[in-house]
């Protein structure tokens, strides 16, 4: 009898059923970033042991929403595109591991079974969410121009309940979208035994970063956010200070795998 076909589950005699097929996975999206200060103990709270809080800025935090398509190397997602597209808000800080700098995502949401999936096979602790965020557009008057006074929001939502709600007002070009998102990331792959009371049978600490990454150019100014407390979320604990800056950036960029840095840490 042959194998079973699939990257991940359910695999079946063609595979063509498994919730995501395999890398590479090549992304194109837009990205809105906010980027801000919190109390740096609430960044160190959620660092698993080992892990400290970066040298520079520990309270610096960034919260982006994309809107992203994406497929695997076959292409056929594309002409499919409810298997393509999806949108995502994630949370991010940087810390420090064996001297050297790392960001790290400690929240994020997506809108998509595949996406969700896929994100655990990387190491992201994707939940479900409802996510929105205003389209630039290069024709007419229903949304922003990529120019001085384009204006967006952007909204994240989950089991019903209103969690992060942002704006930005582009006032000029940027050399870059932020700092808190530019360094190589640093995830844990953590999946309890199924026995009560045995060690994890998957505990892994990894890091990646993609391939041909192709930029769009940066636009910059100022930003404003709310987070909201809700009884199945920690967000509001990471709630801003001091804000930094918005951003807005077209990028394109290609997983393809990363790198186990330990395999049995422990807690």
């Amino acid at each position: 009898m042959a194998p079973l076909q699939g990257f991940l589950p359910p695999r079946t005699p063609e595979g063509r059923a498994s919730i995501v097929r395999p890398p590479p996975w090549h992304y194109s999206g837009d990205i809105v970033t906010i980027e801000y200060r919190t109390d740096p103990s609430r960044v160190a709270a959620l660092l698993p042991d080992g892990i400290d809080l970066a040298d520079d800025d520990p309270g610096a935090v960034a919260i982006l929403w994309a809107d992203w398509q994406s497929c695997s190397d076959s292409f056929e997602e594309l002409d499919d595109p409810v298997r393509a597209q999806y949108k995502e808000c994630f949370v991010v800080v940087r810390c420090k591991w064996r001297g050297q700098h790392y960001s790290r995502c400690v929240y994020i949401w997506v809108d998509t079974d595949f996406a969700l999936a896929r994100g655990w096979h990387q190491g992201y602790p994707k939940k479900l969410g409802a996510i929105h965020m205003t389209r630039p557009v290069t024709v007419g008057r229903a949304g922003p121009r990529l120019e001085p006074g384009g204006r967006f929001g952007a909204t994240l939502s989950a089991q019903g309940r209103r969690l992060a709600e942002a704006r930005f007002t582009i006032t000029g070009p940027s050399e870059g979208a932020g700092f808190v998102n530019a360094l190589p990331m640093l995830h844990s792959r953590d999946w309890p035994s199924i026995e009560a009371g045995a060690p994890p049978s998957m505990k892994e600490l990894v890091t990646m970063k993609g391939r041909d990454v192709e930029l769009g150019p940066a636009w910059t100014g100022g930003a404003e956010l709310n987070v909201f407390s809700s009884p199945t979320e920690e967000l509001s604990a990471l709630g801003p200070r001091e804000m930094i800056a918005g951003y807005f950036r077209s990028v394109g960029v290609t997983f393809e795998g990363g790198t186990t840095l330990d395999a049995a840490r422990g807690e």
